[in-house]
């Protein structure tokens, strides 16, 4: 795609959503000047105000939420694999989408990862065609309590553990990553990626920005500039693309 496609490209996706697409921009023109822990906390603020917003209540009255049936199933499976602790996302029926128990259970499992006293390294990959196809949609914008969910989305942060964990953390992707499927693998030490991964933010598109902590973790890998791209244009990034940005660190192979 050339420049003149790509101008076209953002200035159409900014029409559809001008209010989240500003946010997104201000939001990134600010995240490097935070510390990470600041910039998810930013980051949240802005994710909680943008669900009042017209734009997402939109996208949410023509995209009613579904029962999945699937509740009792297990998110995340963890295990140790020659000293190695690898962590599993167990949902591939739906594209390991992130809800809030599987969002708790990585929780879980980073910070047991980090209380480790033989700080040993954890491998973190998903189960089925995809590593993640994102937040659960369903879930999105069904809190009662918007002040209580920001305080969740702030403490219960698989991104915020993934930072703390560094070097420890090889993410392993492939299939669709998008939204909270690349904003927390963004902050670990290091993402091998598949032939044929490819990556997207669509969260402007539904009114929102990116909140799984995407606005502090894809910047500090790729820029203020192209991660800003990404968020508002909301177009799929293949994985040569992805490593030649350094959003991700080599390729792998599934298996």
């Amino acid at each position: 795609m050339d420049l003149d496609a790509r101008v076209t490209l953002l200035r159409a996706a900014v029409d559809r959503q001008p209010i989240a697409a500003a946010v997104a921009a201000q939001i990134l023109r600010a995240t490097l000047a935070l510390d990470f822990e600041q910039a998810l906390v930013m980051e949240s603020l802005a994710y909680s105000m943008l669900l009042a917003s017209e734009g997402f209540k939109t996208w949410r009255s023509a995209t009613p939420s579904r029962n999945r049936g699937d509740l009792a199933d297990a998110r995340v499976i963890m295990e140790q694999c020659a000293g190695t602790l690898c962590v599993r996302l167990t949902r591939p029926a739906a594209r390991n989408a992130v809800d809030a128990r599987m969002r708790d259970a990585l929780v879980d499992a980073f910070e047991g990862a980090l209380a480790d006293p033989n700080g040993g390294p954890v491998v973190l990959s998903g189960e089925g065609l995809a590593f993640s196809a994102g937040g659960d949609l369903d879930e999105f914008g069904q809190a009662d309590d918007p002040g209580r969910a920001h305080s969740i989305r702030v403490m219960q942060s698989p991104t915020r553990l993934a930072r703390k964990l560094g070097v420890r953390l090889t993410v392993r992707l492939h299939g669709a990553c998008i939204g909270a499927g690349i904003e927390m693998p963004a902050a670990a030490g290091r993402i091998l990626a598949a032939p044929g991964t490819v990556f997207r933010l669509p969260e402007v598109s539904m009114g929102l920005i990116p909140g799984a902590g995407g606005t502090a973790s894809i910047p500090r890998r790729i820029g203020r500039q192209r991660a800003c791209y990404m968020a508002i244009a909301g177009q799929d990034v293949d994985v040569a693309t992805a490593l030649a940005w350094g959003l991700v660190d080599g390729w792998d192979t599934p298996g």
